[in-house]
């Protein structure tokens, strides 16, 4: 760069010194020239030139003025000459007699003329004046000359002058220049060009072939870095490098955690049909804040896999309860026959034959499909344990489904199931309601209620979308459960929603028949 600069430096001062020549050849032509013209004006108006010409002896008498005009005026050469041109009197002896070319001077018409002539090979500056005799005709011509200087003694008269203005020249631009090339040095670390190519062509190679998405923005918002991986991940096409960041049409969730103030370390978001899981973290050099990076891996799969955890832990539960329950009733029944204690034998059973009767003829009677039948009837074993009662609305009614939708409607059922029973352990409710309607094109409305403490209403927005969850850490995630229902509800083009205000918490949730 030092060099680069240098050499610009360099022909600038060249230029300049052209410039300055060539200005120089003007400023001589305009000066001599005008000097030229008084000499010759001043020699063809004495009256000794006028009475001379014509004489034979006009040679000598007009020598003397000749050379008091060379002498006087640092004229190259001062002559005067017939009306054809044919030299009378010069102060080169030698030139008497010849004849001097007019060229396109128009002293002849009795005009004075000055300008430029080649004469021998060199350049003159020239001037003619016509010698006009008394009675008023053109009786002679008076010349004055002066040769151009050469290059070489332009170069040497003007040497100290020009060496002074391009030596100053010369330091201040070498001395900017190296202030220049300190400062891009300073900025670029002290690395080369090749170093800094090097280092672009390894970030670019880095941050788009590494499968977690890569998102930078600066303080203002705008997206300086968007790798490949978090273009497909957030479904964004063209280049999105200098856009603000929310003008990408991402979720506004997503929009205001990456261009947010504070730090995120694995929050769970759900945007589109995808589950992200996020860290931000704000971005420095020197100590200045200059933007922020956030990184996103999708973790689609892994909530798919852990939806089907999940349901065999429901089974697993719902097993456990009623093993549980049932070890209890026949520990029960087995001390009633020890002790003979057969009319509370008898009364106990039959209690236990008509609640099991009613909850499975209210089943049969609402829930035809035999995957979610089973799976609300372990809930109820598994409410029953914690102390709780989970009722079918007389209102449900729901046929035969697909695998499928089968599948997703109980993943649904038993997360919402679960948060609402434990709701009500952690705020002392007592009942759980689920209703299960299906409708003319088979969308499937699930609505779960419970008595519970309901969800505050500064976290409500968020329940869905944040990895909101008073529950532990499980499998290194948290608040899975509910993103999850809204992602198998988002993929079948449904929504899940919660209804705000009034007691407990009740969950809607709206499945479509055939999956998107």
């Amino acid at each position: 760069m030092l060099l680069q600069q240098l050499a610009v430096v360099a022909a600038v001062l060249i230029v300049v010194a052209i410039i300055s020549f060539r200005q120089s050849t003007a400023a001589f032509t305009e000066e001599r020239g005008s000097a030229m013209r008084s000499v010759a004006e001043y020699l063809a108006g004495g009256e000794v030139v006028r009475s001379a010409i014509g004489d034979p002896a006009a040679t000598r008498t007009l020598a003397p003025f000749v050379e008091r005009a060379v002498a006087l005026s640092g004229a190259t050469d001062v002559l005067v000459t017939d009306v054809d041109g044919v030299v009378i009197a010069a102060a080169e002896p030698a030139e008497v007699g010849t004849r001097i070319d007019l060229g396109e001077s128009r002293v002849r018409e009795g005009r004075g003329w000055s300008g430029d002539q080649l004469r021998d090979g060199r350049r003159y500056v020239t001037a003619h004046a016509p010698v006009i005799a008394d009675d008023g005709t053109l009786v002679g011509i008076a010349v004055a000359a002066q040769a151009y200087p050469s290059w070489w003694d332009r170069v040497t008269d003007s040497a100290s002058d020009l060496a002074l203005y391009l030596g100053l020249g010369a330091l201040l631009g070498g001395l900017g220049t190296w202030a220049v090339s300190r400062l891009l040095k300073r900025r670029t670390r002290g690395l080369a060009g090749d170093e800094i190519a090097t280092l672009a062509d390894h970030r670019y190679a880095l941050l788009h072939s590494i499968r977690e998405g890569v998102v930078a923005v600066d303080n203002a918002g705008t997206v300086t870095v968007m790798n490949d991986a978090a273009r497909r991940l957030l479904d964004v096409s063209g280049d999105p490098v200098g856009r603000p960041i929310d003008t990408l049409g991402l979720d506004p969730e997503l929009t205001a955690l990456v261009a947010g103030d504070a730090d995120a370390r694995d929050a769970v978001v759900l945007t589109g049909d995808r589950v992200l899981v996020v860290n931000r973290r704000a971005a420095s050099s020197r100590g200045m804040g200059i933007g922020s990076v956030t990184t996103m891996r999708d973790r689609t799969d892994l909530v798919e896999v852990e939806q089907q955890l999940s349901s065999n832990l429901s089974i697993s539960d719902a097993l456990r309860a009623q093993t549980h329950e049932f070890a209890n009733r026949l520990h029960t029944i087995s001390g009633l026959v020890e002790l003979g204690e057969y009319d509370e034998l008898a009364s106990l059973l039959g209690t236990l034959t008509r609640e099991r009767a009613v909850l499975d003829t209210n089943l049969r009677e609402a829930v035809q499909d035999p995957a979610v039948a089973a799976l609300l009837a372990a809930k109820a074993s598994q409410a029953s344990e914690a102390g709780l009662r989970l009722r079918i609305d007389e209102a449900s009614r729901l046929g035969t489904l697909g695998p499928d939708l089968a599948a997703d409607l109980t993943t649904v059922l038993g997360n919402l199931v679960d948060n609402a029973i434990d709701a009500c352990r952690a705020g002392h409710g007592h009942q759980v309601v689920v209703r299960l309607t299906e409708e003319d094109d088979g969308t499937i409305d699930v609505v779960v209620s419970d008595d519970g403490p309901g969800v505050p209403n500064q976290i409500a927005g968020t329940i869905f979308s944040r990895g909101f969850s008073t529950k532990p850490e499980v499998l290194g995630g948290r608040g899975i459960g509910l993103p999850l229902v809204r992602l198998i509800a988002t993929r079948r083009g449904g929504a899940a929603t919660l209804d705000e205000g009034g007691p407990g918490a009740t969950f809607r949730v709206r499945l479509p028949g055939s999956g998107t």
